[in-house]
């Protein structure tokens, strides 16, 4: 081979590795383009307080209700972090949330420290909307784009809400059906076993006593619509909550069950009106009370502790108190 041929050789053996460098810088140039574009992709989406950009996959997410954070996990797309207001969460919750790698961000209740949320650097921040004020949305959307879904706590209204927001209306979908499916299974055991004996659910206060409305939302749609229950005749219009009463209407009602939930309130000690109750002569003369019809109901579970698990976990224990 002469000189002159080797030379040439040479030089488009140079030239095809500076090519392929090339080429291939510009392929790693091109990849990170676009993985940077993927984690700065953004969407608009429509809340409670009307429209707002978020990412389309945020990294760090703080949701500001223990009850939403369940709702995501069991939809497969667990959030970061979350509030945490110990003493009036259910036992159960903890557990689950460490099992599920969330942050628990411990808060007191309806109260945010904006600079410690500021710290967390959240990426998305997501509440619930209604009641929600709009000062308080305005300081929660200084430190992150914030959703405050257009909703209460209910599972059938909120979660495919947050479905919407995270793709998810299939799984939202499957989950309450797995739901409903339980529910009617416990629905059917009560029935058989009480059949349209009636249900009261007495709050114990401080100072004073309040009974359950059975057409209200929430967890009198738990007790007396998902689970089937039957008020006592006096209270079957009541569209409240919780109404308050005298212990001395009590006998009006006098229904076959009662569950008593000793009220947990920040500040509040319910012991002397749970002593009063006891001691009182209407309490000792009704129906439920005389045949131990008596279950205690801890605030924790029926009011913080809905959701997908939740609820199964407290439907379970209606069933295991009411059928025997």
């Amino acid at each position: 081979m002469s000189r002159r041929l080797l030379s040439w050789g040479i030089i488009l053996i140079a030239f095809s590795v500076l090519m392929s460098a090339c080429s291939s810088g510009s392929n790693k140039e091109a990849n990170t383009a676009t993985a940077t574009e993927q984690a700065t992709a953004t969407k608009v989406v429509k809340d409670y307080f009307g429209e707002v950009t978020v990412p389309e996959k945020p990294k760090n997410v703080l949701v500001l209700s223990s009850i939403y954070a369940e709702y995501l996990i069991e939809m497969g797309v667990p959030p970061q972090m979350v509030i945490f207001v110990p003493e009036v969460e259910p036992d159960y919750r903890a557990p689950y949330f460490e099992k599920n790698g969330i942050q628990m961000i411990e808060a007191e209740q309806y109260q945010y420290n904006y600079e410690q949320l500021l710290s967390l650097s959240p990426d998305l921040i997501v509440g619930i909307g209604i009641g929600m004020e709009p000062g308080t949305y305005e300081e929660l959307s200084k430190i992150a784009p914030t959703v405050a879904i257009n909703a209460d706590s209910e599972m059938k209204t909120a979660m495919p809400e947050l479905a919407s927001i995270f793709d998810k209306t299939e799984t939202s979908k499957q989950v309450l059906a797995a739901f409903d499916a339980k529910a009617k299974q416990a629905r059917e055991q009560i029935q058989q076993a009480i059949g349209d004996k009636t249900v009261l659910i007495l709050r114990v206060e401080s100072e004073r006593y309040r009974v359950m409305g059975p057409k209200a939302a929430n967890s009198s749609a738990f007790f007396y619509q998902t689970l089937g229950l039957h008020s006592p005749e006096a209270i079957k219009d009541s569209t409240d909550w919780f109404s308050p009463i005298s212990l001395e209407a009590l006998p009006d009602m006098n229904p076959d069950y009662i569950f008593v939930e000793d009220r947990i309130l920040k500040d509040h000690d319910n012991t002397e009106s749970m002593k009063k109750l006891k001691e009182n002569k209407v309490w000792a003369s009704l129906t439920a009370v005389k045949n131990d019809h008596v279950f205690p109901l801890k605030t924790s579970d029926f009011v913080h502790g809905v959701g997908p698990v939740g609820s199964v976990l407290l439907m379970n224990n209606v069933v295991e108190k009411l059928v025997k």
